[in-house]
């Protein structure tokens, strides 16, 4: 593990982002949880954003830009790893998981958050008995050729490419991690998008006056990819 990142590994029962958001205040920026299941990639950082958290938000994309990154790294040649706005994760059109992002319920918008906590899984073996194409939306690293690309694998990735995506937007700024962001994302047809100073992506249709604006802050607050049934992603 990268030596900013303090490791803290938990058991197979456990839940790695609420357990991030359980030890943030003392655990601190770089508290790096994770859990070692065979069959699901789940970590969650810390991050102490020194920036009004309606802005800090933003954090999610540079977490979302490491994640792929680090999927990329272990990816088969040609398999499109893209994201569906503005936290679900898939290979060649399959979900695979997705990203979330926490902060303190007390925290208001124009003050620094005292912590940020960006939590990811991975579906990394399919676990169900179905017959292929039962589910045709749903994925997993091992039906995508990923190979030997499991928790630990992942969580180490991810841990490097955050750490270059973070350093990037200290020296460059937000712009080249908005960049990296758009450039995955599930292509609209006849759409320009640009991502707002508070996170909102801004869609405009091409050929039209109109913009959509799409409210990071109420996606956040329910992770899309996620079945809370499961405890995973969604099939």
């Amino acid at each position: 593990m990268p030596p900013p990142f303090t490791l803290v590994r938990l058991r197979e029962s456990r839940d790695a982002f609420a357990h991030a958001l359980d030890i943030a205040e003392e655990g601190g920026a770089g508290t790096l949880t994770y859990v070692g299941r065979f069959d699901l990639a789940e970590f969650a950082v810390v991050l102490e954003p020194g920036e009004p958290l309606h802005t800090a938000r933003r954090a999610f994309y540079a977490g979302m830009v490491a994640l792929t990154d680090a999927l990329r790294a272990y990816a088969p040649p040609n398999k499109e790893i893209a994201i569906d706005w503005p936290d679900t994760v898939r290979v060649d059109g399959g979900l695979v998981g997705g990203g979330r992002l926490g902060w303190p319920s007390s925290a208001k918008e124009d003050e620094p958050p005292r912590w940020l906590v960006f939590g990811a899984m991975v579906r990394t073996v399919a676990m169900t008995d179905k017959e292929a194409g039962v589910y045709p939306l749903a994925s997993a690293l091992d039906q995508e050729g990923f190979g030997e690309a499991g928790a630990v694998q992942l969580t180490e990735s991810f841990a490097r490419h955050l750490m270059r995506a973070v350093d990037a937007w200290q020296s460059d700024g937000f712009d080249g991690i908005a960049r990296e962001f758009q450039s995955r994302l599930v292509r609209e047809r006849n759409a320009s998008r640009v991502i707002a100073d508070n996170g909102d992506l801004l869609v405009r249709r091409i050929g039209t006056d109109s913009t959509d604006r799409r409210d990071l802050r109420k996606r956040l607050l329910s992770p899309s990819w996620l079945d809370p049934k499961l405890g995973g992603p969604r099939l």
